[in-house]
């Protein structure tokens, strides 16, 4: 069953409950990660985006959006935003990134001067990607 089939609007899953549904170690190392070095926690909202509907959870770091995490059965999808303050540090960083991403980020448009990376979290490699573009969006605590 789908994500947003199982959960509807009405009712809001847990953080163990997405685990659950995700069924990645990869998920919780990126959580443990996000909480860790930026010393906040997740929100899980509702979103009725037509992109990916359904709940999701968001990392913010006074009032920005770090990420957000979009669940699926075996992996996930997390949208971070390159925006045009980081365009330059994230094309510096595109060489030593997975295939995956230097296409996904070849072949996003730019919207507003950044861009809006959807990346399918399905490997160590890729997630490693995906915390090297966090990084870009918020420094870390001391």
């Amino acid at each position: 069953m789908e994500w947003k089939e199982l959960y509807s609007k009405g009712c809001r899953p847990d953080l163990t409950a997405i685990a659950v549904y995700i069924e990645s170690p990869l998920w919780n190392r990126l959580c443990e990660h996000v909480e860790s070095i930026y010393g906040i926690s997740p929100v899980i909202e509702h979103s009725v985006c037509s992109g990916a509907p359904g709940w999701n959870i968001k990392y913010k770091k006074g009032g920005r959006a770090l990420c957000t995490l979009y669940p699926a059965q075996g992996f996930f999808t997390c949208l971070v935003s390159v925006g045009s303050k980081e365009a330059m540090e994230a094309e510096l960083l595109l060489p030593s990134c997975t295939s995956y991403l230097q296409e996904l980020y070849r072949n996003t448009r730019v919207f507003n001067g950044g861009r809006w990376l959807m990346i399918e979290v399905t490997s160590e490699a890729i997630l490693e990607d995906v915390k090297m573009l966090i990084d870009l969006r918020v420094k870390k605590k001391k």
